[in-house]
């Protein structure tokens, strides 16, 4: 479509008149933006997430050119904004970058206590309050959803998932199953927000099962039909355990294990298709203030696809600009279902790679990978290293030097920097803890433990930082390095409230 007619197409779905409401009521008199996603489909033909690039990006900018008119409304909102020099809503996705990415510190400023960010006061009512788990600093984080832009973004979700992910894993004529084990407390509400996206996954039965112990989840299993179950990083792993003495026919209905966001260990991968012989793992990458960022479509990559239309993605660098293809930054997201609760330009918290958008018939839509926490940082004096490259390396430099495979055997692995005694030790939780020990302990020995350290160390910093380091610069910090091998479940791995594992645990 030539440029001409976009913008044509993008001032009929939303007017002029819309682009700046005015008022409170105004904001509430709006379409919804689900509408207008709606009204361009029916006008091209085409399911929102297969319209041209040209013609989304179109469509998203004049939405973020509406929601920064509806932030103004807001005094806390229009002070940050003007104190940016952003006055007018952007023209171009680089004004856009001109206006501050918001960090954790900022959401809780503007959504907890008396909540001045809102532009649509909570008198109004309609709305739903939820706190973040907090995986890197425990704390949680409150997030205010407008409840029917909350359940339009269910809608839209659950219809991705279903199309584009789910098809491919949930195939014949049985009845088609969706789990999640997912479960609301302390105000920590994934599993009514997952469970709301499930629930809208087309032609599936949806069950919010909760925590289940091995008998429950071998009557779900058992149930006619392929399914697929949605969990914590933690409650897909111990999906081996608990499936190890059900039917094999029901073992073998198990098609696709979702994981929220982290990382699945190479041993839980292994475990779970040893349990289950026919199933695929896929990550569900979400966030409690923006439900469902990115989906692997495909068990074969492990590059994540956003839902075109529910948020914008962002993959920036320290300045927030736009990183390049093949790039890592911090990922940002602004929700585009938020005119009563509008949230701009969000840093998550997590760390990813810029992946090319999706080209051609069918899907379109942008794509990244994960690499990490922000968080996810070890700090060694003034510098900072990536504690999953760092990891990433030591599990190379291990198996090339005693044949002991780190990735292999892990169940899980955790960072803890001592920095007053400079002391940094990586704990990994392992089956077999005499064996793994024995190997660190009297192959390796301290010497080879240090040395393999700071060279992982220096590798990691390099793709970090986008420099090189050396390695005897690490040495002559006085950092000791050690590598301490537990039984699965131990608690000198430590938790969050709501069972997450932080990769680095950093101790002053």
């Amino acid at each position: 479509m030539p440029k001409q007619d976009i913008g044509g197409l993008v001032e009929t779905l939303i007017p002029s008149g819309d682009l700046d409401p005015g008022s409170v009521k105004g904001v509430l008199a709006l379409p919804t933006f689900l509408d207008v996603m709606h009204r361009c489909e029916k006008t091209l033909r085409t399911p929102y997430a297969e319209i041209d690039h040209d013609i989304q990006d179109a469509v998203v900018l004049r939405r973020l050119q509406q929601l920064v008119n509806i932030a103004r409304l807001n005094p806390a909102w229009r002070g940050r904004l003007e104190q940016a020099g952003v006055t007018t809503a952007p023209q171009t996705y680089q004004e856009w970058e001109q206006i501050p990415v918001a960090d954790k510190q900022v959401q809780q400023a503007f959504f907890s206590e008396s909540r001045p960010g809102l532009v649509v006061p909570l008198a109004y009512g309609g709305f739903e309050i939820v706190a973040s788990g907090g995986t890197s600093s425990g704390q949680p984080t409150e997030t205010v959803y407008s409840l029917r832009e909350l359940r339009h973004t269910y809608q839209i979700a659950g219809a991705f998932m279903g199309r584009y992910m789910l098809d491919a894993y949930l195939t014949g004529d049985d009845p088609k199953w969706l789990f999640t084990t997912l479960a609301d407390y302390q105000m920590w509400s994934s599993g009514t927000m997952v469970g709301g996206v499930l629930a809208h996954v087309p032609g599936v039965n949806y069950i919010g099962a909760g925590p289940v112990s091995g008998p429950v989840l071998e009557h779900m299993f058992s149930y006619p039909g392929p399914k697929a179950l949605m969990g914590i990083t933690a409650g897909i792993g111990i999906l081996s355990e608990l499936g190890a003495d059900m039917k094999p026919e029901a073992r073998q209905s198990f098609r696709a294990a979702l994981y929220g966001s982290g990382v699945l260990s190479q041993r839980q991968r292994a475990d779970l298709t040893v349990v289950y012989p026919n199933v695929s793992v896929l990550s569900y990458f979400a966030a409690t203030q923006a439900e469902t960022i990115g989906l692997q479509l495909k068990h074969t990559s492990p590059v994540l696809a956003a839902v075109p239309g529910l948020h914008l993605i962002e993959i920036v660098d320290e300045h927030g600009r736009a990183v390049a293809e093949g790039e890592e930054g911090d990922l940002v997201v602004t929700r585009l279902h938020a005119s009563e609760a509008p949230l701009l330009r969000l840093k998550i918290g997590d760390r990813m790679i810029r992946r090319p958008r999706t080209e051609g018939r069918g899907l379109r839509t942008h794509q990244f990978e994960f690499t990490g926490r922000s968080g996810d940082v070890l700090h060694i004096n003034d510098t900072q290293y990536s504690a999953a490259l760092t990891y990433s390396a030591l599990c190379t430099e291990m198996k090339a030097a005693t044949m002991l495979d780190l990735e292999t055997i892990a169940q899980e692995m955790q960072f803890t920097n001592f920095r007053e005694s400079k002391l940094i030790t990586l704990t990994v939780s392992v089956d077999d803890v005499h064996s793994a020990r024995y190997v660190v302990d009297h192959v390796m020995g301290s010497y080879g433990v240090q040395g393999t350290f700071i060279r992982s160390l220096a590798r990691g910093l390099s793709t970090f930082n986008d420099r090189e380091s050396d390695p005897a610069v690490i040495g002559r910090t006085g950092y000791r390095f050690d590598i301490n091998f537990v039984p699965r479940a131990s608690v000198e791995i430590e938790r969050t409230s709501v069972g997450k594992v932080p990769l680095v645990r950093d101790l002053c």
